[in-house]
């Protein structure tokens, strides 16, 4: 079962919690902060294309990829008034692009969709040979607390006026992995009712283990910081936020 196929059309709806112009100026004061100034920004697993439109509002240059074409036709509409804006259907393990950035950026828990070893590594390799000498590499996670405690083992239930839906999860403790399970009731204009569903599994990371894959695939120096702060990461951090500079 793939993730965001039907669910693309509600994804900004049930997201409106959600503070993407917040998140984009966290980033560009995570910049500030180590006093970078770049221009061309690669963003890994864009979605609808929320991040990319704020970013893109602050007039940085921006290749923005996804593996779903649903959300990324979702982003078109949003960005297609942007000259400074282009989108690819790519996925973030493999990705290749021909040009080289500033800085790359995934936000949302993109990375804790990626769920072993290897194509972890590969997606950081990635991101350090796209990036110029100097770039920075900014994206964030779901953490093991959050993951295992608050999300795992747990059913969650929100009856909107249009959108019913219940989110199903189970954690796997020896596979580190949570596992959720969505089953949306969506009613049309006739105002009957269409299901659907959809599984989606995020990989539970510990953070000296990303920061050694990071460094294992070349970044020199790492750091990570409590949701969308300059504060130091706890133990029950349930958003933590790299660095990572090449």
């Amino acid at each position: 079962m793939r993730s965001y196929q039907e669910f693309a059309s509600l994804y900004d709806k049930l997201m409106d919690d959600y503070d993407y112009f917040m998140w984009s100026n966290y980033i560009i004061d995570l910049f500030n902060h180590y006093d970078l100034k770049p221009r061309d920004i690669l963003e890994m697993a864009c979605g609808t294309g929320n991040l990319t439109y704020h970013l893109a509002n602050n007039r940085y240059n921006l290749v923005a990829f996804d593996l779903s074409s649903e959300m990324l036709a979702i982003a078109y509409e949003k960005l297609r008034k942007f000259k400074n804006v282009k989108l690819l259907n790519q996925n973030m393990v493999n990705f290749n692009i021909n040009m080289n950035f500033d800085c790359v950026v995934s936000v949302c828990d993109s990375i804790n969709y990626i769920l072993n070893e290897e194509e972890l590594l590969k997606c950081f390799e990635n991101a350090y040979k796209h990036l110029r000498n100097n770039g920075v590499f900014i994206f964030d996670i779901n953490t093991y607390y959050k993951l295992k405690n608050i999300i795992g083992n747990n059913t969650f239930i929100e009856d909107r006026e249009d959108i019913f839906y219940t989110w199903q999860n189970y954690f796997d403790d020896d596979k580190e992995l949570c596992e959720f399970y969505l089953t949306f009731f969506k009613r049309n204009e006739d105002g009957l009712y269409i299901r659907f569903d959809e599984k989606h599994i995020e990989k539970a990371y510990r953070s000296e283990y990303i920061i050694e894959i990071l460094k294992k695939a070349g970044f020199n120096k790492v750091d990570i910081y409590n949701s969308f702060s300059i504060e130091n990461a706890n133990e029950t951090s349930e958003r933590i936020n790299f660095v990572a500079l090449k």
